[in-house]
């Protein structure tokens, strides 16, 4: 099993021993719906349930850790461990009693440095899980496989900063960049592809096989896309011209 070095460990007995092994692909974050620290949603999860998560999180920041990373825990539905054994490291952080709060600038600092560890240690991609099962970062309603009771967990403030904060923090964090892996081109790159093909494809000559009927054939076999479609334009334009002066021709008959 595998312990954050960054995290308090409060190992949960008998959970940390008796659960199966996973091989964390996920991080999936919740708000615990109490203004809890770390030692108290340890308390909880120890006296008062036979659920728990991996990590507790709590206003200031502090961070604890109760089950090690390669260990399942209980707190993401079908995300704990699926039938491959891959599974989700989670994470409960303190909120107000309605969840309806924004993480504060120590929990965001704190999610974003555990998040690189788990990338580091474990190579959880640096992006935004696309299904329920797909590898990479996520919030507890995310998806109803997560999420069967159909929670709003971590609260609509906190979607918010994921996406606009957390993601973007580990990323940078992680690699010096701001976009996550496979992401779309952006303006620029499209821009700088557009302009590479059309100085490839119709300025620059050798490009394209000519055609073998052409007239120059034997001494200039390549054309370039814009000499095929002039061709093209020219043959089928004369080609309309023949066919309506023989559409002419037959009405005065």
């Amino acid at each position: 099993m595998a312990w954050y070095p960054g995290a308090k460990r409060m190992e949960l007995q008998p959970e940390s021993d008796a659960q199966p092994a996973i091989k964390p692909t996920q991080f999936i974050l919740h708000s615990i719906v109490a203004p809890w620290t770390p030692e108290r949603t340890y308390e909880y999860w120890r006296d008062s349930t036979n659920l728990e998560s991996h990590f507790g999180l709590g206003y200031d920041g502090s961070l604890a850790q109760f089950i090690g990373t390669e260990t399942r825990a209980d707190a993401t539905g079908a995300a704990n461990r699926r039938a491959d054994g891959t599974g989700a490291v989670s994470l409960e952080s303190a909120s107000n009693t309605s969840a309806s709060d924004p993480w504060t600038a120590a929990q965001v600092e704190s999610i974003i440095k555990l998040g690189v560890w788990l990338h580091e240690k474990h190579g959880i991609p640096l992006r935004a899980c696309r299904t329920a099962s797909d590898p990479g970062f996520g919030y507890h309603r995310l998806f109803k496989e997560w999420n069967p009771d159909a929670h709003s967990c971590p609260g609509d403030a906190r979607i918010k900063q994921f996406h606009d904060v957390i993601m973007p923090g580990i990323i940078a964090r992680a690699t010096g960049k701001t976009t996550q892996e496979d992401d779309v081109l952006s303006d620029a790159d499209i821009k700088r592809i557009a302009d590479a093909v059309y100085t490839k494809l119709l300025k620059t000559d050798g490009v394209l096989d000519a055609p073998a009927e052409a007239t120059d054939y034997k001494t200039n076999k390549s054309w370039t896309w814009q000499s095929h479609i002039q061709d093209v334009t020219t043959r089928v334009r004369a080609l309309q011209r023949a066919v309506d002066r023989l559409i002419a021709s037959q009405t005065k008959s």
